[in-house]
């Protein structure tokens, strides 16, 4: 029944990956919308009350703060499941764990339901962000890439709307249903995509590196050869695949996560953990938890009433949704590098400016005039991170892991995005508190701070395949520079890494055609490989 309704029989080439990037977002519309959700549970007074959070502040944020506890082991559990069974099942488990944290929360009674819950949901949300976009990466063109995974968090950026206005459309209601509700509603998008992922394709690598050749030449076929499985496109792209499988089985089998973060080899895995654990941390540190987070708090604070502020809090969502489909048009052009340094300069700008404008006595002088000045450069800021921090964090980790732990590395880029997030959020309120405007200076100043960290140890990874990305990411050094002069004294080329794998092909095969006394084994296997092919 299933094989009837599999997608590759109704969709070929650029509408399969559209197809199956759709898929995806959904799991990310999800992601976003539990990201949303718990801001407006938070300040309902039946939750509070039910709850016993009256005058708690400490343990209102707490509950939400687990939720990214829940996350990190989660990501860490779906990093080795999606590469033991596959990237289908693999979201299949992370959806049954988040539907049944999502089903805990909407009956959750104590705090002690609620967190335990909140915990379980994190685990599910760390699964699928783990494995989702390792299966749209697997799955998309090299050179288009960027452009589905921003399209995926324009979706992303929508569940979190959705879930602020559900919110501040519920916000007159009184009873449990104002705040149940919007959690129970984060269940619709994880039943349809755990019923709906079962017709999608699992991908050509994790069924190569499997052994299950003929399934995964028929995927690659729908996906670059129109059907065609004797497509040149889809030789090239299964060689490749299989070529770089080959290297990796000589380093003996799949490393444990402590051997990823610190065991170097012909590889060296641990440089690309560093790498995106580190690149999310950033982005964190960039300040949008402090804008989207405590938007109606920095708006309130440039003069609005509180009504006025919600309401532009509501509008900066969607003016952030709107801004994410300029990344859909320029991460293939420009480049992660180019984005992530124009995104910085004008992040930066846009919060020392938030500062300034908001600054009490210079507030004083004309609140209004200042007021719509801060407002209008906090709308300024979250653009900016929709269309370069938000997508380049996410997209890059799926980018640079070999096929063997690529699940698994997806896995340590949300260890990154957790502590990043626990840190802000633990940080932040103090900073409010204590030195007020002067926090948007800090987090502006972090910006620029950036700049230089990206350019000397993030290479550029856009229109490359994930085959040459994985020989670029194989060097010891850390810093751009002195990793493409290791490359080189290895006799790669930075640009064309994956050359010297046909110059090395070409030698052996003019030297078994020269030699008399090759055996019939090894040219039986080589014919075996091209009727495969064929």
């Amino acid at each position: 029944m299933l094989k009837s309704l599999q997608i590759t029989n109704f969709f070929r080439g650029n509408s399969l990956v559209i197809a199956i990037n759709s898929a995806a977002g959904l799991s990310i519309f999800f992601f976003g919308y539990d990201q949303g959700v718990m801001s407006g549970v938070n300040i309902s007074p039946d939750y509070r009350n039910t709850m016993g959070l009256l005058n708690n502040e400490a343990l209102l944020g707490g509950i939400v703060a687990v939720y990214y506890a829940g996350t990190l082991i989660g990501a860490l559990m779906g990093g080795y499941v999606g590469d033991k069974i596959g990237r289908i099942k693999c979201v299949v488990v992370g959806c049954i764990i988040a539907l049944f944290g999502a089903a805990l929360q909407t009956a959750a009674l104590n705090v002690p339901w609620m967190i335990c819950s909140r915990i379980i949901t994190g685990i599910g949300t760390g699964h699928l962000n783990a494995i989702v976009p390792v299966w749209s990466a697997e799955t998309s063109h090299h050179t288009s890439r960027g452009m589905f995974i921003a399209m995926e968090f324009t979706l992303n950026i929508f569940g979190v709307v959705i879930a602020y206005w559900i919110a501040f459309g519920l916000n007159t209601y009184e009873g449990s249903f104002r705040w149940r509700f919007p959690i129970g509603f984060q269940m619709v998008p994880l039943l349809v995509l755990c019923l709906l992922i079962n017709i999608f394709p699992e991908s050509p690598r994790w069924l190569v590196k499997k052994g299950r050749t003929e399934e995964a030449l028929h995927i690659l076929g729908a996906l670059r050869g129109n059907g065609n499985v004797g497509h040149p496109d889809v030789i090239r792209e299964y060689e490749e695949i299989k070529e770089t499988l080959l290297l990796e089985e000589k380093q003996g089998g799949e490393p444990n996560y402590w051997d990823m973060l610190f065991k170097y080899d012909e590889f060296n895995i641990p440089r690309r953990v560093h790498l995106s654990i580190w690149l999310q941390i950033i982005q964190e540190l960039t300040g949008i938890g402090v804008i989207t987070v405590y938007a109606p708090e920095s708006f309130r604070n440039a003069g609005f009433t509180e009504r006025t502020s919600q309401l532009l809090s509501g509008c900066n969502n969607i003016s952030y949704m709107l801004s994410t489909l300029i990344a859909v048009f320029t991460l293939d052009k420009w480049g992660r590098r180019f984005t992530l340094f124009y995104g910085a300069v004008c992040q930066g700008i846009s919060l020392i400016l938030v500062a300034i404008l908001t600054k009490p006595d210079i507030m004083a002088q004309n609140p209004t005039g200042f007021g719509i000045g801060g407002a209008l450069f906090i709308f300024c800021y979250t653009a900016f991170f929709g269309m370069t921090w938000l997508t380049v964090p996410w997209l890059y980790p799926v980018e640079i892991y070999p096929l063997r732990v690529r699940a698994r590395g997806g896995a340590w880029s949300v260890v990154g995005w957790s502590i990043g997030n626990a840190v802000v959020m633990e940080i932040t309120p103090p900073m409010l508190e204590s030195i007020g405007w002067a926090t948007f200076i800090l987090f502006g100043a972090l910006n620029f701070l950036a700049i230089p960290v990206v350019w000397a140890m993030y290479p550029e990874t856009m229109n490359k395949t994930l085959e040459e990305l994985d020989v670029i990411f194989s060097t010891r050094s850390l810093l751009v520079w002195n990793a493409e002069k290791e490359l080189r004294d290895k006799g790669i080329d930075p640009d064309d890494p994956l050359a010297h794998l046909e110059r090395v092909e070409k030698t052996e095969v003019a030297e078994s055609s020269s030699d008399p006394s090759a055996s019939s084994n090894e040219k039986l296997t080589k014919k075996d490989n091209a009727d495969n092919l064929a």
